[in-house]
Formats: C-alpha cells, sequence, structure tokens
C-alpha cells in the first residue's frame, strides 16, 4: 500500500473552503507563496481529489495544468469532465489506495468528505496542515465526524507569513 500524506490548508475553525466554495480568502494570506510546496511535491507520485475539490480547484487556482508530472486521480459517483492529465475513478478511496504500489507517494488533496473514510481506516501516514488567521464562520471542513480518537505525533511547527504549519505523523 502506498504511503498516504495529507497537506493543505484550513482556515482557524477549521473550513477548506468557504460558505460558496470560493478559496480568495486563502490567496490573500501574506506568506502563502513562501511555502516550500515545490520539495514536498517533489515527494509524491500520485494525487487524490474529490470532484468537488477539482472544481473549486480548477476555477480559484489560476493553474494551466493542475499537479503536472503526477498521475491524478479525481474521485466521483458521477460522470464529469477533467482535464486530460486527470483520470475520474468511481471506487471507494480506502480500497484504492490500498492497492497502491507500497514504494508510492499519494497526497489526498483537500475535502472532507473523501478525506473521512480515509481517516477513519488510519491511512494518512503525515499531515501537513496549514493554518490560516482567519475564522470563516461557515464553510467546507476539512475534518468530519470520525467514529474513533487517533492521535499523531507533532514532529514540527512553523510560520510562514501569516500561516501556521503543522506537520504531523501517525
Amino acid at each position: 500500500m502506498a504511503r498516504t500524506v495529507f497537506y493543505g490548508a484550513m482556515s482557524l475553525d477549521g473550513y477548506l473552503a468557504d460558505k460558496e466554495d470560493r478559496l480568495e480568502w486563502l490567496y490573500q494570506q501574506e506568506g502563502g507563496d513562501k511555502f516550500p510546496f515545490d520539495l514536498f511535491y517533489q515527494s509524491i507520485d500520485y494525487t487524490m481529489m474529490g470532484r468537488r475539490s477539482y472544481e473549486v480547484v480548477k476555477r480559484d487556482a489560476q493553474l494551466e495544468v493542475i499537479n503536472p508530472g503526477k498521475e491524478n486521480f479525481v474521485f466521483s459517483h458521477s460522470a464529469i469532465k477533467v482535464d486530460d492529465n486527470m483520470q475520474v475513478i468511481n471506487e471507494d478511496p480506502v480500497e484504492f489506495i490500498k492497492k497502491l504500489p507500497a514504494d508510492k507517494t499519494i497526497w489526498v488533496v483537500g475535502g472532507g468528505a473523501l478525506l473521512q473514510p480515509i481517516i477513519e481506516a488510519g491511512l494518512i501516514d503525515e499531515w501537513w496542515i496549514q493554518i490560516v488567521p482567519i475564522l470563516l464562520g461557515e464553510g467546507v471542513p476539512l475534518f468530519l465526524p470520525q467514529s474513533n480518537q487517533q492521535k499523531f505525533q507533532l514532529l514540527e511547527t512553523e510560520q510562514i507569513g501569516q500561516f501556521a504549519q503543522l506537520h504531523l505523523k501517525k
């Protein structure tokens, strides 16, 4: 089974996107361009995201190509049109991860609905969570209710501009 990681930002009150599925609040924060993202990106082989996350990133990130040079999977229960470098997957994300080679790393990109069963199965090996000092009040939560408690080891914290980054592992 592949090593599974999460890398992403959330508001102080735990939201990935605001109530309109927008990310402007994130892109407008000082220091967002100073993250050592390239080093993280070089360490992954695959990406996986839900349909909703894909659509938000496609609309708001202003990227010519999303996750170039990686094998990218968009999980959706319905037929959707995605970029040429993406594959639509309609299967259980936990079982999908378990089939990936052990010498590879997959990045779970956003999405509480996609992330929840993966967390429940205890498959996230490492976390990089950037916390933005803003209270959105409501929006798309990073974490959905879990049926079991999980503990992690805090490896490091770092301030990058107005972001606080936590690095954790199982």
